[in-house]
């Protein structure tokens, strides 16, 4: 009896069971997604970590080749070990370790540095690895929850998931009361009720749920390769490779299935639990515990819309997913335009405005001192270079009485108020940022601040920000010291014992160009290669890479700079490590990534509006049964299809347009103070205000909840009202 009344249910309830199944449907697709995307950005950040640092997950230093290897591979728990030999110097063995259970390899790895002899301090963990796993040291108090957070996040996301489904079962369970009602009354036991709706909900879910997961997963898939495509000419990453396990289609399938479940079976077993005569005395219709008169409505609308908003009230619990999702959806949507605009911005403003005619093309050496780089002159004399400096930087100290200070600065506080307290003997110590140029710039750089070239000393760039009467985004400078020293003492900025006295050529306020950020209170110097071979040793702090900045002779278009940048890279890449970066070209990966970053928080605006339309969706072409009393009301006082037309209008109206109205005026408080904050011109932003593709994302979601009101009230307006106070039949 029960199979065959379902069966006849679903085939003459078509839109009640289209609103199940889109809804399973949705809700799988998010879960598949979801499990997907997470999944995938998990493996790829292993990816990038064992690129950079290996695949080893202990470390131990020290002891023999032999007696180390035998003892660590008869440990229990280790599966493997290799000799490192790039680390490996002299007796000093470095052993690379991997266990089969890495979950104990913080109490396994203090044992076998014991039964080698060697204390904890020979012991290493590739801690960030290990908390990719979600293993993390447990003498560690504050570890790092990241990924546990987005785990926490997935599951939030997937258990709100249940409500959407929820809902759409609960709609179509509501406007079945009285029906459950009688078949109550004539021998029908809650428990049969109860499993006569579930197997309807596990009829109407299954393909759903299927078609949900492979489509989950085609887009996760396009996702990746989205991504992929806009971060293609990002240096330092690698492609992100589509990966998929069979497990998380299992996860999938039994999260979507348990999801359907629960769905049903919470409204289900509150409709097995009204008792007969409570379900055949149901009205089916909208009902409002306590009539609130609605006056912004009633006042815009008349008496249309003091019925819409009844009927709104009553709505309220269902539309609840819908409220929240559309809300949410557009503040984010907006926000993440007018954050990403602002980033453009200021990227622009502070980044590629500002140095674009500080380099064209950027080679960083990794791991090599400027002494010892060799192919400068090579570099140089390559066809198409214009001018090319190569520099290194170091970081040191000075230690400066306060006489020393500029009149400016004194009238701003003195040296206290950028470098602190003084020493007992009343004077500061500074920063002093060594930037070591090759010694053909030196002497060029000589000339441009009009000195006599010379190799004897430093150059003193004698400026710092004036934070007090101008801000970071439009700063302003003054002298830093009194131009009266002939030498200056740099000491080592680790131990600040070591120091070194170089004579000063000159101060200037001009810096060589180069595509550097200095420190805004520090004293730097510029010196040549020359000097620095003399004194390294005892000052130290020099970076390990160097840097060639180089310009082009042509027209600087990106053919022209791709062109350069290919045979620098082939003259020294087959020497050193190197990275490199074209101006050009990092303007359009630049561009590419932000589009990329609006394009996929974009996407994910859209499913959290796609919730909340769905939802709409639900409850206007569910509302069939449960809305044809109240219109039947209507139209037994006197109310014409035009009118009852105007109340679904108006509920509509409403339902679009209150997330639109709270979002705005959170948007404008969010823009007004992101541009305070960044000491941004306000017209500069609003002349770029991202406002057509927040109108046309709000006219979409007015389209679509439009767009459901007109299909529920056209099949509404279609049924013989008329006959329903007197008939209880179907629809």
């Amino acid at each position: 009896m029960w199979k065959d009344y379902s069966k006849s249910y679903i085939k003459n309830n078509r839109a009640s069971s289209i609103s199940v199944m889109a809804a399973a449907l949705v809700a799988t697709m998010f879960l598949s997604l979801l499990c997907c995307i997470a999944y995938n950005f998990w493996t790829y950040e292993i990816e990038s970590i064992v690129l950079d640092e290996g695949d080893w997950q202990g470390r131990i230093v020290g002891g023999t080749d032999e007696n180390g290897l035998s003892v660590i591979q008869n440990f229990a728990n280790v599966k493997k070990v290799v000799i490192n030999t790039e680390l490996s110097k002299g007796e000093n063995t470095v052993f690379d370790i991997y266990f089969e259970n890495a979950r104990t390899i913080y109490q396994d790895m203090p044992l076998i540095s014991e039964q080698l002899g060697l204390d904890n301090d020979a012991v290493e963990y590739h801690s960030l690895l290990l908390s990719r796993y979600f293993i993390h040291d447990p003498q560690d108090a504050e570890p790092p929850l990241l990924l546990s957070l987005y785990l926490a996040i997935l599951i939030i996301v997937a258990i709100s998931l249940i409500l959407i489904v929820r809902n759409s079962f609960e709609l179509s369970m509501n406007a079945r009361i009285h029906q459950f009602g009688i078949f109550s009354g004539i021998g029908a036991t809650p428990k049969q009720i109860r499993i006569c709706l579930l197997q309807e909900a596990l009829v109407l879910s299954v393909l759903p749920i299927i078609s949900g997961c492979f489509i989950g997963i085609a887009v996760s898939y396009g996702l990746i390769e989205l991504i992929n495509i806009f971060a293609e000419d990002v240096s330092g990453r690698h492609v992100a490779v589509f990966q998929y396990h069979p497990f998380l289609f299992v996860v999938t399938i039994l999260s979507s299935v348990m999801t359907v479940f629960f769905s049903a079976w919470i409204p289900a077993r509150k409709l097995s639990r009204i008792t007969p005569l409570e379900a055949i005395r149901s009205t089916e219709g909208l009902q409002l515990k306590k009539r609130k008169h609605s006056r912004i409505l009633s006042l815009l609308f008349g008496m249309e819309g003091e019925l819409a908003g009844n009927a709104l009230k009553a709505q309220k619990k269902s539309m609840r997913i819908s409220t929240v999702s559309l809300l949410l959806s557009f503040l984010g949507f907006s926000i993440m335009l007018c954050f990403t605009t602002l980033s453009r911005i200021s990227t622009r403003y502070t980044y590629f405005e500002r140095y674009q005619d500080a380099w064209d093309i950027m080679i960083t050496v990794k791991d090599t001192k400027i002494s010892d780089f060799d192919l400068t002159d090579e570099v140089k004399a390559v066809s198409g270079t214009g001018d090319v400096m190569v520099y290194q930087k170091a970081d040191a100290v000075g230690i400066l009485p306060e006489d020393l200070q500029s009149r400016e600065l004194a009238m701003l506080g003195g040296f206290g108020s950028v470098a602190g307290k003084p020493n007992e003997g009343g004077q500061f110590h500074v920063d002093i940022p060594v930037i070591v140029l090759d010694d053909t710039s030196f002497l060029e750089y000589c000339s441009q601040i009009g000195i006599t070239p010379s190799l004897d000393g430093a150059v003193i760039f004698n400026q710092i920000w004036d934070s007090v009467n101008s801000n970071f985004r439009y700063k302003q400078y003054i002298p830093f010291v009194k131009e009266d020293r002939t030498t200056s003492v740099i000491y080592n900025a680790s131990t600040g014992n070591q120091s070194a006295e170089i004579p000063i050529l000159s101060y200037t306020q001009n810096a060589p160009v180069l595509r550097e950020e200095y420190k805004n209170y520090g004293l730097v110097h510029f010196i040549p290669v020359s000097i620095w071979k003399e004194i390294q040793a005892l000052t130290g702090g020099s970076e390990s890479d160097i840097y060639i900045r180089i310009f082009s002779d042509g027209s600087g278009s990106h053919a022209d700079l791709s062109n350069l940048e290919k045979k620098v890279v082939q003259l020294i890449g087959n020497n050193y490590k190197i990275e490199s970066e074209n101006r050009v070209q990092e303007k359009i990966s630049n561009d590419k990534m932000m589009n990329g970053m609006m394009i996929i928080s974009g996407a994910f605006c859209v499913l959290l509006a796609i919730i909340g339309i769905a939802n709409v969706f639900s409850n206007t072409l569910g509302f069939l049964r449960q809305r044809k009393r109240e219109f039947a009301r209507y139209m037994s006082i006197g109310l014409t299809p035009q009118e009852m037309q105007k109340i679904f209008c108006i509920e509509a109206f409403v339902i679009a347009g209150k997330p639109l109205l709270i979002t705005l005026p959170l948007t404008v408080l969010f823009v007004q103070f992101a541009v305070t904050a960044s000491y941004l011109e306000p017209m500069v932003f609003w002349a770029e205000a991202p406002v057509l593709p927040v109108l046309i994302f709000a006219l979409a979601i007015i389209f679509f909840i439009a767009l459901a009101y007109y299909i529920g009230g056209k099949r509404l307006l279609k049924c013989d009202l008329t006959q329903i106070l007197r008939n209880d039949a179907m629809v």
